[in-house]
């Protein structure tokens, strides 16, 4: 959002940005226009009622005042979902103005009753109605809930107040080809959908040598990479800690950056954990210290953090989930089933090492 609001500002453009969470303001054109209070009270609100989307009324006149002084021609939405506005608000707002809308559908959200993906649980109740044949099966998960009756709720309301604009007006665009289909069975499926991946500054991953290896105690073995944050049974870490079970440490080292200190504590021998770094430098050094690396999520949209790994020259081995197949460029990099065997894994490991 930021990389398209200074490219704007650098053409001549106006362009004025909003978000609801994160840090301060830096300037006229920039706003944050919701406070600590203002999410914490939505996310408690959340958790009660389960109308993830429906709360912050407060936080989003702030915004709308502010759009309607600047009366935008076009407004570009981002993740409008994370305990920050009010959905039902801003789209009543944008129905009713002539406004150019561009959407970009970071998840799943925007057409499900709850839950942001649902590969994981092999579900597709979004396709006709979430709720209706049986219960959400994914309450405990972001935004999580105890409610058990909100999920069928939340998927009317999205679908109306989604659908006031009309579709000449609103464009979505989708970081993969596999969510723009998703959307092509979903309620939103009267909007065009335009496809535009996710891209990454190379100049900052690129092959980044270092003494990483020696600092850690790698040597001459073959390292394993996984990066992620926060680390999830959804992200793989478990696939991880069965691999490191498997494998010979001799030989082999998994490195995973990303994780807890609780998450680091329990890690098995073999498996260096390293925290979540905001260094992209640090981590380009990382991602060419490896010999490989492998993603093993089981949902996801567009992962960058392969397109990463490929810029700094480390070869990806991930599973065909989401938009994962859609990074790969590399002819030495590997597309596998998700859920495969740990033997499965070990020998495409192995026969990686020895090649």
């Amino acid at each position: 959002m930021m990389k398209e609001h200074r490219k704007l500002l650098t053409a001549g453009n106006d362009s004025f940005v909003f978000w609801g969470r994160g840090r301060a303001a830096e300037g006229e054109h920039e706003c944050r226009f919701s406070t600590d209070i203002d999410s914490r009270l939505d996310a408690l609100q959340t958790r009660i009622d389960g109308k993830a989307g429906f709360h912050s009324k407060a936080a989003t006149r702030r915004l709308l005042v502010r759009l309607d002084e600047i009366n935008p021609d076009v407004v570009h939405l981002h993740n409008i979902h994370g305990y920050y506005v009010n959905v039902e608000m801003l789209f009543k707002w944008l129905a009713a103005h002539e406004c150019k809308i561009e959407w970009t559908l970071h998840d799943c959200w925007a057409f499900t009753g709850h839950c942001a993906y649902f590969t994981y649980v092999k579900y597709a109740q979004w396709q006709s109605h979430c709720a209706y044949g049986e219960p959400c099966s994914q309450l405990h998960t972001y935004p999580k809930t105890f409610s058990k009756a909100s999920c069928a709720w939340n998927f009317d309301a999205k679908k109306h107040f989604f659908n006031l604009v009309p579709a000449e007006r609103m464009k979505l665009i989708t970081p993969s080809q596999w969510l723009a289909d998703l959307v092509g069975e979903s309620f939103l499926k009267n909007y065009p959908v335009e496809v535009r991946h996710n891209t990454i500054d190379t100049s900052v991953f690129k092959p980044t040598p270092s003494d990483f290896r020696e600092r850690y105690g790698i040597g001459n073995r073959f390292m394993i990479l996984g990066v992620a944050s926060p680390w999830t049974e959804r992200k793989g870490l478990g696939d991880f800690i069965r691999l490191a079970g498997e494998l010979d440490n001799e030989k082999y080292a998994i490195v995973l950056v990303g994780l807890s200190e609780k998450q680091i504590r329990r890690l098995p021998a073999g498996v260096i954990g390293i925290r979540r770094t905001d260094s992209r430098e640090q981590l380009a050094t990382i991602y060419t210290a490896a010999d490989v690396f492998f993603n093993p999520t089981t949902e996801d949209n567009y992962p960058t953090v392969n397109l990463e790994a490929e810029a700094c020259g480390t070869p990806v081995v991930t599973y065909d989930t989401g938009g994962c197949r859609e990074t790969i460029r590399k002819k030495e990099s590997i597309v596998i089933e998700a859920n495969q065997s740990v033997e499965s894994n070990l020998s495409i490991f192995n026969h990686i090492r020895l090649t």
